[in-house]
């Protein structure tokens, strides 16, 4: 897990990079990458790459990077990790190439060399990466398909720009920070800010399951090559006999957590009282470690209450031998945290302190990498939406399908003040009808109507007709993943998960030097359960995978009252700034101000 940036004065007009602006963004992303740094200019001078680095697989200096191939051909800056390096190697190696390190970074070099872009379909794991061709003279870029790792680029007066951080690219100065209204529109909506906008102009992400190549005829637009959609649609019609359901999650589900042990440090878990992360520790425990520590959070606030997840953590510590390591996090020590925590966010986001918080214990404990269970309620089915949304389209498709009857009806109840405490009743008609319209209603902040009000009728006007918000859901259902089931995992793995759940557990972990891995987010998983979406429901994903471990997950962990994570800064803050957790209106109203008056400051 690393920092990765370059510089690439593409245009024969365009200046030389600067290697004081590569400096700066470089070392903007020390905290992701403690254990190195490295540069690396083309011979001409119109290319500069920069590199942090985290060492997890060979830690010895002949893995730092940036990274040449032994003919001096390519060069990689990258982060990430790939999981499968053990088989790619072997595939590598059976091809006459010849391995120095024990690195994936090699292992990716010598794929390119040998595939071109073709190597993404074979790569499993979590990756940001680009690599130069100096024989043709131009800049390969690629992302992971769950968008795992970030990737940010800019494209001005022919020079191109990229990094692992928003802020890091802003660190170089030689960007403009003016604000971009779709990027600030899309903070409103969703509570974070939906790729491919920044809350900047000049800066863009790569989106997740893309590449992108840059030479002297300038920036080729992104390319996909992976989608979750395209993964759930090709399953979809495949059949599978309800007795095999549970155990092809299982053996998936195994499989992935046994891939993500693949280092050479030690890895611990985030264990909550979830089902979750507890799958996850009990499949652990399953692949063989000798040691495995968790860490649970805890707060005085909650004790004795459902939002305790020390007690149960602890009885799933002891269920699976692992050595718990409790942390306590104090108001004092959340007060005393909130300025490196807000200056850390890379880009303004309603969530990220939990994590914060246990990747802050993590490296405390001395870890460099932990497991973490995120991802489970998108794959299994696990929330409340999966059941609702079907039920709210099915009861509005065809009232919703009346021209001019739910913007109608909409403009009716707000002028009558009919909304109350529930401001999105009068859009129920007007978006509840389809899939991307109820989850909108299920998973926005604020609608776009409400918008002028909070941004200024004519930035919010600019801002929405950039950032569409329903043809970005709808897209994301390209191709149709074929059930209701594979729909709503596919709008939230793509929106919810990506942009605030994956982004903040990478800003947040990664500004403690901690490497976060999902393996419950992972593509193979994907392929392998995606036969079983369309028939998950009323609890049997999650039953399934707490059955996975050969020990099942105890009793209390199975029947637990889902609550999720919480923090009580409802309770620190008595003048009602709260955060995440109290989602009680004007207090997250007011949370939201603050984080986006930090990050435009």
């Amino acid at each position: 897990m690393c920092g990765v940036n370059g510089i690439f004065a593409y245009r024969p007009s365009a200046p030389l990079p600067d290697p004081a602006e590569a400096a700066r963004t470089r070392d903007h992303m020390a905290a992701r990458g403690p254990d190195g740094l490295g540069e690396w200019s083309s011979n001409d001078g119109r290319l500069i790459l920069g590199h942090r680095r985290l060492s997890i697989l060979d830690l010895s200096e002949r893995a730092n990077q940036p990274m040449v191939s032994d003919d001096g051909r390519f060069v990689i800056s990258y982060n990430g990790e790939i999981y499968n390096t053990p088989e790619l190697r072997a595939q590598v190696e059976a091809q006459g190439r010849h391995i120095r390190t024990t690195s994936d970074t090699e292992v990716l070099l010598h794929l390119f060399a040998l595939r071109g872009a073709d190597m993404l379909g074979a790569l499993r794991g979590m990756f940001a990466f680009a690599i130069w061709d100096d024989l043709e003279r131009r800049l390969f870029l690629a992302r992971d398909p769950y968008g795992i790792k970030p990737l940010y680029v800019s494209d001005r007066a022919g020079t191109f720009r990229f990094a692992s951080q928003v802020k890091a690219l802003l660190a170089g100065g030689a960007l403009s920070r003016d604000i971009d209204m779709a990027g600030l529109a899309g903070f409103h909506i969703w509570g974070s800010v939906p790729d491919p906008f920044t809350l900047y102009r000049d800066i863009a992400a790569l989106p997740a399951g893309h590449f992108q190549w840059v030479d002297a005829n300038g920036t080729q637009a992104p390319r996909p090559y992976r989608s979750i959609a395209g993964i759930l649609a090709a399953a979809a019609r495949d059949g599978v006999p309800e007795q095999e359901r549970p155990a092809i999650i299982r053996r998936a589900v195994a499989d992935s957590v046994a891939a993500h042990l693949l280092a050479d440090v030690e890895v611990g878990v985030f264990l909550s009282a979830g089902i979750d992360s507890g799958a996850v520790l009990g499949l652990m425990r399953d692949a063989g470690p000798s040691r495995i520590r968790a860490i649970t959070l805890r707060y005085d606030e909650f004790a004795g209450t459902p939002h305790d997840e020390a007690p149960l953590a602890a009885e799933l510590a002891r269920h699976y031998g692992a050595e718990h390591i409790v942390r306590t996090v104090t108001e004092r020590e959340f007060r005393d945290d909130l300025p490196a925590f807000l200056d850390a966010m890379d880009q303004p986001s309603i969530d990220g302190l939990n994590t914060w918080f246990v990747a802050k214990a993590a490296r405390e404990a001395g870890l460099k990498v932990a497991l973490s269970g995120l991802g489970g309620d998108e794959l299994l089915a696990g929330y409340p939406g999966f059941r609702q949304i079907p039920r709210l389209v099915s009861a509005l498709c065809l009232p919703a399908a009346i021209p001019g009857a739910g913007v109608a009806t909409r403009a009716v109840m707000r002028a009558l003040g009919l909304a109350g405490r529930r401001p999105k009743m009068p859009g129920l008609l007007e978006y509840g009808g389809s899939y991307p319209g109820a989850y909108l209603l299920r998973r926005a902040l604020h609608l776009p109507d409400e918008l002028g009000a909070i941004m200024g009728r004519e930035p919010a006007r600019e801002g929405l007709d950039r950032l569409a918000p329903l043809l970005r859901l709808q897209a994301d259902l390209i191709p149709d993943p074929g059930s209701a089931t594979g729909r709503i995992a596919c709008l939230e793995s793509s929106n919810y998960m990506r942009f605030q759940l994956l982004r903040d557990a990478d800003w947040a972990a990664m500004a403690h030097g901690i490497e976060l891995r999902t393996p419950l987010v992972d593509s193979t998983l994907l392929a392998a359960v995606a036969p079983v979406t369309p028939h998950l429901g009323a609890g049997t994903g999650k039953a399934a995978l707490a059955a996975a471990p050969s020990t099942p997950l105890p009793r209390p962990i199975v029947e637990k009252r889902k609550t999720g994570f919480g923090i009580p800064t409802g309770r620190w803050l008595a003048t009602a700034q709260t955060g995440p957790g109290q989602q009680d209106g004007l207090a997250s109203r007011r949370w939201s101000r603050r984080v986006l008056d930090h990050a435009l400051t």
